[in-house]
């Protein structure tokens, strides 16, 4: 199936992408929208041709629980309402803890990486195959950046990647920019994984920008696409002409010029990059355990457990504090800790714009301290009215005027909440205020 070039599509960016030329299709944030109604932009991109992909982000097929009957769903209905061709999601576990593990629910905020293991590979596989038979149309998985890696992995990304593709089927998102980011990060080169993988595969590829700092990259989706990750992608153009390529900007929207810039750049990479001849075969390739389908018994109930007890371990050493897991570098631990606070006090500050607003320049800050001692366990929204009342309930802040502008949003977003005891402190609070 070609696709062509496309473009993410942002609520930001609508009019934006609208107005762009030779765009031949976009990706959509499935959780984004709304499961039974279009925004006007992606309605007029349909009328005019323009295929729309919804893109997942919070299935976690990569963690210890099945996949979520719901949210499977929801991705379903998004897929149909849009007349999508495929579906996509991402390789990575977005929360641990639960029954599994008799512990609390933790969410990451963000996409974490699975552990290049045989366990895993048997947890994600069976994981993909719920999914698969959930959807109405095919699905495609993401390869993620990552800034830590696991210890005792097995298996490289190439190959994890095969053998994912060889027993379910699934096709593969390829961002390349990720390939370049687990390159600066954890030395893992880019060409060696595209030369491991089954580049006959690929759906279609991302492309997007990053920046380093103090010898980290960061996938930001935030800054220009970097010559690097060009390169990357020229590295894959000559094994393969992709069926699609698609650039990626989530923050700091630059104006229409400069996009389709980015664009042109992506168009003249591809042009250039001639697709080589391939090598003569030297062997089958390595650390490939089981060869054809994979038997129909169900993941040991063992299996998951273990899955779950080590992913319960590193998120709740990320998000709570707790001690890291043996074997992990304690560095770059602290590193993605700080990336996920913050990736959560952006989004937060996506979802309920007006509280950087109350709070002026100390709002980083202070989520930032509440972060650290509180792991998110529900949605952003929920994280919101748990930040607020905390806020309030450390008694900031200091302004009074922001104190009662705070004090008002969370009441008037709280709704019917069982009256608990922060919840009284807050309302004794708000009619303290009122009374001055």
């Amino acid at each position: 199936m070609e696709l062509g070039i496309g473009i993410g599509w942002r609520p930001e960016i609508a009019d934006e992408v609208e107005a762009l030329t030779g765009v031949d299709w976009v990706e959509a944030v499935a959780e984004n929208l709304c499961a039974d109604h279009l925004p006007d932009s992606l309605v007029r991109l349909r009328e005019r041709g323009v295929r729309v992909v919804p893109h997942g982000v919070a299935l976690g097929l990569g963690g210890a629980d099945r996949p979520d009957p719901v949210r499977l769903a929801s991705l379903a209905a998004r897929a149909e309402l849009l007349g999508a061709p495929l579906v996509t999601e991402h390789i990575a576990f977005v929360r641990a803890g639960g029954p599994l593990t008799a512990s609390p629910r933790l969410e990451a905020g963000h996409l974490l990486p699975v552990p290049r293991t045989w366990d895993a590979l048997d947890v994600l596989c069976e994981n993909v195959r719920i999914a698969q038979d959930s959807l109405p149309v095919p699905l495609a998985l993401e390869n993620i950046a990552a800034l830590i890696t696991w210890p005792g992995e097995e298996l490289t990304e190439g190959q994890f990647l095969a053998e994912l593709v060889e027993r379910t089927g699934v096709r593969l998102l390829i961002d390349v920019a990720n390939l370049h980011t687990n390159h600066v990060n954890l030395g893992q080169d880019p060409a060696k994984a595209l030369d491991e993988l089954p580049v006959e595969a690929i759906a279609y590829v991302h492309v997007a920008g990053g920046v380093e700092r103090n010898g980290v990259w960061h996938d930001t989706h935030a800054h220009s696409v970097t010559a690097p990750v060009l390169e990357v992608l020229a590295e894959l153009r000559s094994r393969v002409d992709p069926p699609g390529v698609l650039l990626e900007r989530d923050d700091a929207f630059p104006p229409a010029g400069e996009l389709a810039g980015e664009l042109d750049a992506i168009r003249a990479t591809l042009r250039r990059a001639a697709p080589r001849v391939p090598a003569p075969a030297e062997g089958p390739r390595p650390a490939v355990r089981g060869e054809g389908p994979p038997p129909a018994a169900p993941v040991p109930a063992g299996t998951r457990d273990r899955t779950a007890v080590a992913q319960t371990a590193l998120l709740s050493a990320l998000v709570a504090g707790t001690p890291a897991p043996e074997g992990f570098d304690h560095r770059r631990l602290r590193v993605q800790s700080r990336a996920l606070a913050a990736k959560r006090a952006d989004v937060v500050a996506k979802v309920a714009p007006e509280l950087p607003e109350i709070l002026g320049d100390g709002y980083r800050a202070a989520f930032l301290a509440y972060a650290g001692g509180r792991p998110m366990s529900g949605g952003y929204r929920r994280d919101a009215l748990d930040f607020a009342e905390h806020v309030l309930i450390a008694g900031g802040p200091a302004d009074p005027v922001a104190r009662r502008r705070l004090t008002y949003w969370w009441q008037d977003r709280s709704g019917a909440r069982p009256p608990r005891r922060t919840t009284r402190l807050v309302r004794a609070a708000r009619a303290a205020l009122v009374g001055k």
